[in-house]
């Protein structure tokens, strides 16, 4: 027995004096308490649920242990995480528990703020929706921004349901056209406001902007007022015989245009004898438009 008791003594006798330390190391450490913030994790949200608004994303956690384990918690030991798995559409109330949230070895966790988190569940869905480039900034001055394209022209997005069908459009990072004079091309980044919703997968989108020469306005005086449909056997007499038309279009197209290339007519149909006030009517031509007619009514006396 004498033998067994004193074998590997010197063994002994070392692991008793390191069991001595660490006790005295432990007992001499003081119990307390830490507030620290922790992230917020949301687990088994139920397939063909979406978690609607902005839900929180942290939580307030009460931890005690001795001094020296506390001043070993970094970033990440600390997580609170909540159990979805029952979630169901409309605003429900879940109770974030001390065992919920996880903590290293000889630490216990004492309270957690908020104790309650209310959250608002609608059902997933998706939908088509165009893109809309924004473009920003003024082309070369007498060149204007015309027709602009985007490929893709449409992207699919997810989210609440709800979310979706006020969604109306995606939008994109800016293209630039300061002082162009020539169709610019940008590859760039779509995306859509509402924090809520997302894209089926990341896109980027080619969207190109046409840049043409500025329209030219040009007024052309003494435009001819002809009359139609006018009854059989009467005459008919226009005052004032002539009108000025503002015309609008490219410079190439307006730089040559004169009064008697323009057709300005009253239509006298099922009219009678006698005085009327009638619109003035004159059509576009290609690539022009007409933007005013002055006096815009004449008065035709028919006989």
């Amino acid at each position: 027995m004498a033998l067994r008791l004193f074998s590997n003594l010197p063994l002994k006798i070392i692991s008793l004096v390191v069991a001595s330390v660490l006790w005295l190391a432990i007992s001499g450490q003081s119990t307390v308490e830490r507030n620290i913030r922790v992230p917020l994790e949301y687990r088994n949200v139920p397939p063909g649920m979406e978690i609607v608004g902005d839900p929180p994303g942290s939580a307030d956690v009460r931890l005690r242990g001795s001094s020296g384990n506390l001043a070993r918690v970094v970033q990440g030991d600390v997580v609170a995480a909540l159990d979805l798995t029952n979630a169901r559409p409309g605003t429900r109330l879940f109770n974030l528990r001390a065992d919920e949230v996880r903590v290293p070895f000889g630490v216990a966790v004492v309270q957690v703020t908020p104790p309650t988190v209310s959250l608002d569940f609608e059902y997933a869905g998706q939908k088509v929706v165009p893109v809309s480039p924004v473009v920003e900034g003024d082309p070369e001055p007498g060149f204007v921004v015309g027709r602009i394209t985007t490929a893709p022209a449409t992207v699919q997005v997810l989210g609440p349901i709800g979310r979706l069908e006020a969604l109306r459009e995606a939008t994109t990072e800016p293209v630039r056209v300061d002082g162009a004079r020539a169709s610019v091309t940008d590859r760039v980044t779509v995306g859509v406001e509402d924090s809520s919703v997302r894209l089926r997968e990341p896109q980027v989108a080619v969207v190109t902007v046409e840049i043409v020469p500025a329209p030219v306005q040009q007024t052309l005086q003494g435009v001819d007022v002809r009359t139609t449909n006018l009854g059989r056997g009467l005459q008919a007499r226009v005052t004032p015989a002539s009108v000025s038309v503002l015309v609008r279009g490219t410079r190439e197209r307006v730089a040559g245009l004169v009064a008697a290339d323009m057709l300005a007519d009253v239509d006298l149909i099922d009219l009678a004898r006698g005085q009327h006030s009638l619109p003035v009517r004159v059509p576009n031509r290609e690539g022009v438009a007409v933007e005013r007619i002055e006096p815009a009514t004449v008065t035709v006396t028919i006989r």
